[in-house]
């Protein structure tokens, strides 16, 4: 059957334009319960490879609510599915059937909620089933003149269960009942249900009544209701203004966007940072608990400037909420607050009127259970002092006490001094490694779960090798005496070097970087993953890896004495390092040495060694030196930015000791030569491709940045020339104190955090590319593949085709180099 919609839209130039869409309607469409006898021909006149697939709900599904005791499928509404997401994630929710209305208007709403949801119906184990109903012939329906298109979707949603009760009567026997029940939170939406004849509950009176699973009540999340939050009791916020009224005000200049952020030491203060234009950003600062107006860290939020002679200064005093305090108290701390101030350096000051978009995340924190006994209401404490306490309901409070959980925020009624919230789950113990270390990845939103299946199965069947055809298209550079120097206990080696002398007496050097991009094919699984891990993170015990450990730590990683993939960058040099020529090229190495810096400075050191190894390590390091000194005189910042090492116990695997790294020669070496890597493609790579070169770049900081590194140094009467990066360099190096050994090192990291963020960028779009803290005109990231996503994506894009390999790149990925450029 065929409908057909039409629209009428208004074209820019003034015209209309009117638009008629097909909508086609099917009988064959099955309703998912594999034992449906109306469904079975269908399945049979379809694919039979593909019908099974199709059934996923439970052939006799077993109900242990009270409310519906005998079998039955559950079939929520979007608000359900938005809110309650939780829920529906639990093992003890199965035999759900979500409509595609429900999954069309989440998708629009809520993309986070959208792919949870989709990851449960994929789940086989859930049994969801998801129901095609707006091209069934018999559950599509049309929008009735004057009817909105939430009112619409509510209706195809009663459709939809009269459909599935009165089709699986006609499919059951006798002995087998099962009935489809409508879960919703719309009274209006049940009400009407109800005078359909259809079985409809709340989620609350649903979930309550599964005697078996009286923990899911904690996952409830806490709906708000704005008219009961009127009458209840005292309001203590001003209503957050509409979204149009607010995109009305900012169009006024009334109003001013930014990004809320809350004050870590002080939580009845904050700022708000207002982006405007060619990257000039504002600060509002925000001071009491009305003025906050219920905004969360990270809010996008629209703020109201006060009168001028109302701007106030930051508070020195440190606040922190030690819990529910009296109005009286609350005022009180305030005042104490702005009696900390100093008008004298009165900041702009505002007040949050609405939030555009909530940043809203699951928290990781603490139970403060709740002084009145049998009590089953209890505030969460976050680790993350920046997000106020969240008031949740449970009734494990005893066990939860001293465990880490994760909770997360369901609204911020008016009356209300704090968000509510529900408990999600349990981390373990607080205290324990195992669950302090969840709680930090957690926190930076670190990806840390196990590779999936879809994810392994892209890796490289074992045994592998290397066959004639890799070998014929890459140049064979086995034969060279190449090595790696990397940390002690290091795997994921992503470089390898080189150098020898030639006939002509010039020296060839080489850096080798593992080539990734060999084992991961663009918009795989695999593909997918490493980009949404982007890095490999490393902790003081373990590492979670980018990419596969089969990859990571075997086959790209560039370890002695066995053949691996690489791409070459390989100079011709003079012995006072000046580049007479550059190859670029995909290769086959065998390197001859993993070593460790200090091992690599021993073989530099010891006369008595002059294997050809060592020869090449010691030209190297000759050829590094001049390079170093070349950018230092061009004003290339040294920036002190002390690494540490863990010392782990052997038996525990606890951290028992740490130190700062003791830096040698041979850590300079190497960093030299991955900087040179780098700028020569980078040089390369623009000179393909001008347009599109993935670069990055180090903007200069503006003077204002340096105040307080000018300020810290004039206390110990030195003077810091901030003109230039030459010029910031030499003064660094005269800062010199007797009896403050300590003191040039604290310098060069207050120097640190005077920088400017480098930035990735599409060199089509801008024309300043210069590099100001490594004083280089061009530069982009390249030897890293293994641990950095970005560096990956220079072997993939860029040298794939300066080296003349005929790669099909999609546009996926051409998307995903553009957002990372930005």
């Amino acid at each position: 059957m065929l409908k057909s919609k039409v629209f009428v839209k208004k074209t820019r130039s003034g015209g209309v334009l009117k638009i008629v869409r097909e909508h086609y309607l099917r009988d064959d469409i099955v309703c998912g319960w594999q034992p449906c006898e109306e469904c079975e021909a269908l399945a049979q006149d379809q694919d039979q490879d593909q019908a099974p697939d199709r059934a996923h709900l439970n052939d006799e599904p077993l109900s242990s609510s009270e409310l519906c005791p005998q079998p039955h499928f559950v079939l929520p509404d979007t608000n359900v599915v938005l809110h309650q997401i939780d829920i529906l994630e639990d093992p003890a929710i199965q035999n759900v059937i979500i409509l595609q209305t429900v999954l069309q208007e989440v998708r629009h709403r809520s993309a986070p909620v959208y792919k949870r949801i989709k990851d449960v119906i994929h789940n086989p184990d859930k049994h969801f089933y998801t129901f095609t109903n707006e091209h069934h012939k018999d559950t599509y329906i049309e929008q009735e003149q004057g009817e909105g298109a939430n009112d619409r979707n509510d209706r195809a949603i009663r459709v939809a269960v009269k459909w599935y009760n009165e089709h699986l009567k006609k499919s059951q026997n006798s002995d087998v009942h099962i009935q489809v029940i409508l879960m919703t939170n719309d009274r209006k939406n049940k009400e009407r249900a109800v005078e359909d004849g259809l079985t409809a509950f709340t989620c609350d009176e649903y979930i309550k009544s599964l005697a078996g699973n009286p923990e899911l009540i904690d996952r409830l999340a806490c709906i708000s209701d704005a008219t009961k939050e009127i009458e209840s009791s005292k309001l203590i916020f001003t209503e957050h203004l509409a979204l149009s009224k607010i995109q009305q005000g900012l169009k006024s200049n009334s109003y001013l966007q930014g990004t809320f952020r809350a004050n870590r030491d002080n939580y009845l203060e904050a700022t708000v940072w207002v982006h405007g234009e060619e990257g000039k950003s504002k600060e509002i600062l925000i001071q009491g608990l009305k003025h906050l107006n219920r905004a969360v860290h990270e809010d996008t939020v629209a703020v109201e400037l006060l009168p001028k002679e109302m701007w106030i200064a930051p508070s020195a005093v440190v606040l922190q909420d030690e819990g529910q305090v009296e109005e009286d108290g609350e005022d009180e701390q305030e005042r104490l607050m702005k009696n900390a101030t100093t008008k004298n350096f009165s900041k702009p000051t505002g007040r949050v009127v609405g939030i555009i978009k909530r940043n809203w995340r699951p928290f990781c924190g603490m139970i403060s259970k709740s002084l009145i006994k049998e009590s089953t209401r209890h505030l969460f404490t976050p680790a993350d002092r920046r997000i106020p306490r969240i008031r949740i309901e449970t009734r494990q409070a005893e066990t939860l006490e001293k465990q880490r959980i994760i909770v997360v925020i369901d609204g911020w009624p008016r009356n209300s001094r704090y968000p509510n919230g529900h408990f999600v789950r349990s981390l373990g113990i607080a205290g324990s490694k195992e669950t302090e270390t969840e709680v930090l990845l957690l926190e930076h939103d670190v990806p840390h779960l196990p590779f999936s299946q879809a994810v392994l199965s892209f890796l490289p069947k074992m045994p592998w090798e290397i066959t004639e055809q890799d070998l014929k298209e890459r140049l064979d550079l086995r034969h060279l005496h190449i090595c790696s120097v990397d940390p002690p206990g290091c795997t994921d080696i992503d470089d390898a070097l080189h150098c020898r002398e030639l006939e002509n007496g010039n020296l060839e050097v080489g850096v080798h970087i593992a080539d990734v991009s060999h084992f991961i094919r663009p918009g795989n699984a695999l593909d997918q993953e490493s980009a949404n891990r982007g890095t490999t993170v490393y902790l003081c015990d373990k590492r979670i890896d980018m990419v596969p450990e089969l990859l990571s730590s075997n086959l790209c990683s560039l370890r002695s004495n066995v053949d691996r993939f690489a791409f070459s960058c390989i100079w011709e040099m003079t012995h006072n390092a000046e580049i007479l020529r550059t190859t670029f090229t995909k290769s086959v190495i065998d390197s001859k040495a993993s070593l460790t810096y200090v091992e690599a400075q021993m073989r530099i050191d010891d006369e008595n060694m002059i294997d050809e190894v060592t020869k090449g390590l010691r030209r190297l390091n000759k050829l590094a030196k001049i390079l170093k000194k070349q950018r230092i005189d061009k004003g290339a910042l040294t920036l002190s930015s002390p690494e540490v090492r863990f010392h782990i116990d052997s038996e525990t695997h606890d951290p028992i000791d740490l130190q700062t790294k003791e830096l040698k020669e041979t850590n300079s070496m190497v960093e030299e030569f991955m900087l040179l890597a780098n700028i020569s493609v980078a040089q390369k790579i623009y000179e393909e491709f001008s347009e599109c070169a993935l670069l990055r770049k180090h903007p200069a900081p503006p003077p204002s940045n340096y105040d307080i590194l000018v300020k810290a140094a004039s206390s110990k009467n030195l003077i810091i020339q901030t003109d230039s990066a030459k010029a910031l360099a030499q003064s660094l190096d005269q800062a010199e104190v007797p009896g403050s050994p300590y003191l040039n090192t604290l310098l060069r990291i207050l120097t640190t955090r005077c920088m400017m963020q480098a930035v990735y960028f599409c060199s089509g779009m801008d024309t300043d590319f210069h590099h100001f803290g490594l004083a280089s005109p061009i530069y982009t990231h390249f030897t890293s593949p293994i641990r950095r996503y970005t560096f990956f994506i220079k072997h993939l894009f860029n040298l794939q085709y300066s080296s003349k390999i005929n790669y099909h790149v999609p546009h996926e990925k051409t998307a995903l180099m553009k957002t990372v450029s930005l």
